[in-house]
């Protein structure tokens, strides 16, 4: 298999697997129907593609990293959630479809993300079927440090804080490794500890997740400029609107494009440890040069 057929083989066992998580659920209202709205509206599924690969990587095999993959993207999509609601970026557009909000009402989609979050745990603690207890132990810690106000949510708190008001670089870099990079790294290194693989092992597919994450944000702040809603699925110029420094603001496109280039190849030198690195190296390429 080529790059692009490996990857779609990756999303269609996510894709699987997501869809099966939430059905059969006693409706309470709306709420499954919000969550499932938002969780299997597609996209790049990055995350737990990261989560795959690095097991096999690693040595690991699917089946023992499938119920981590699919708790990074519910985490990853109940944050999408609360990030698109009126209080925070007031969105009413992600990946080509009304927001969670715009469709069942704020109050919902506020519990659809809550309802993502906790069935997360719950998904990410179902590997204990293919894994030993210790194991799964590590992965939930390492989910919910990425998750919490050490990562994710600590992102988010700054980026509202910085919202009309001129940041630093370091500022950007520190907001953007928290908000958006601390899950990507904790989806590769999720993929090695479901493997068993070594300290070393983990150190180095989460410095290369932490490459490969900033230099998505990057090459996210440059379309935000140069791409149309219609490629992105999503608003464009809602930084520029809110008045959010971003790595174009700070550096212009041409400058934000060589850096994009020099995190990758960071992010490929991290893998040079490793005997069959093939995919990650492409997907690390592949998000040079993307159009949405």
């Amino acid at each position: 298999m080529n790059f692009n057929e490996r990857y779609a083989a990756d999303k269609e066992l996510i894709e699987k697997a997501l869809h099966s998580l939430l059905q059969g659920k006693e409706p309470h209202g709306d709420i499954y129907d919000a969550m499932n709205y938002s969780l299997l509206a597609g996209g790049k599924r990055l995350r737990p593609v990261l989560t795959l690969e690095c097991c096999r990587l690693c040595g690991g095999t699917d089946i023992q990293a499938l119920s981590l993959a699919c708790a990074v993207e519910m985490v990853h999509t109940y944050s999408l959630i609360h990030d698109d609601l009126p209080c925070m970026d007031d969105d009413d557009l992600r990946r080509g479809k009304p927001t969670n909000h715009m469709v069942y009402g704020e109050a919902t989609a506020v519990l659809a993300g809550d309802g993502l979050l906790t069935a997360a745990f719950e998904t990410a603690l179902n590997a204990a079927a293919y894994l030993p207890a210790q194991q799964v132990v590590e992965a939930a810690q390492t989910l919910a440090r990425a998750a919490g106000a050490a990562g994710m949510v600590g992102g988010q708190i700054l980026d509202m804080a910085g919202e009309g008001r001129a940041l630093a670089l370091g500022e950007v870099e520190e907001l953007q490794r928290l908000k958006t990079g601390a899950l990507i790294a904790a989806a590769a290194e999720l993929g090695c500890i479901a493997a068993g693989g070594s300290e070393v092992q983990r150190a180095a597919v989460r410095t290369y997740a932490e490459k490969l994450g900033l230099a998505f944000q990057i090459r996210d702040d440059m379309l935000d400029v140069t791409a149309t809603a219609e490629e992105l699925g999503k608003p464009i110029g809602s930084d520029a609107e809110s008045g959010k420094s971003t790595f174009v603001t700070l550096k212009g496109l041409d400058e934000c494009g060589e850096l994009v280039e020099r995190l990758t190849g960071e992010a490929e030198a991290a893998l040079a440890g490793f005997e069959s690195p093939e995919f990650l190296l492409a997907l690390a390429r592949s998000l040079v040069d993307r159009k949405s």
